[in-house]
């Protein structure tokens, strides 16, 4: 369980070197959600799996943990399951976050946001959800924003479904 959730929107600056300041409202989650920063730094767990991604998804250590149990609970060698391992376990790294906040993103999450290898600058999108946020290159982020259609249903609403159905 996810003991405060990630919330809201940041654009942060990627340098030349690939490093990016985490939010720091994002941070304070990933360090409460993750018991070894007492003799650590703290972590985010990176996941770049999933061929019609665009983003990478990003957990605290309770969040990669409780992720790895679902994926545990399914039937062992069943298509879903290895799927589910290939791209949201093996396609994964977990980053130590430096003192000053800072990650330096792998070259394989440069390469799902869609920065060429040669080229790290640029800026990057944070959107929370919930339990994890999401890791985008800005115009990314933008421009799937820009498409989001308005159905004409009240967010609430669906949230409301999902309650009753449950």
């Amino acid at each position: 369980m996810v003991s405060e959730a990630f919330r809201g929107e940041f654009y942060q600056k990627v340098d030349s070197k690939a490093r990016v300041s985490i939010p720091a409202a994002f941070r304070r989650i990933l360090e409460a959600e993750d018991a070894s920063t007492t003799e650590s730094r703290p972590r985010v767990y990176m996941v770049y799996g999933g061929k019609s991604r665009n983003f990478v998804e990003c957990y605290s250590k309770a969040g990669a943990d409780a992720l790895a149990a679902k994926i545990e609970a399914m039937e062992m060698g069943s298509p879903e399951r290895d799927r589910a391992e290939r791209d949201l376990i093996s396609r994964s790294v977990m980053v130590e976050i430096e003192p000053d906040g800072r990650i330096v993103l792998p070259l394989k999450v440069r390469a799902k946001m869609g920065f060429a290898p040669e080229d790290s600058a640029g800026e990057a999108a944070f959107a929370g959800f919930t339990n994890r946020f999401k890791l985008y290159r800005r115009d990314i982020y933008d421009a799937e924003n820009e498409e989001d259609d308005d159905d004409g249903v009240d967010p609430l609403a669906l949230v409301g479904r999902a309650s009753r159905a449950g």
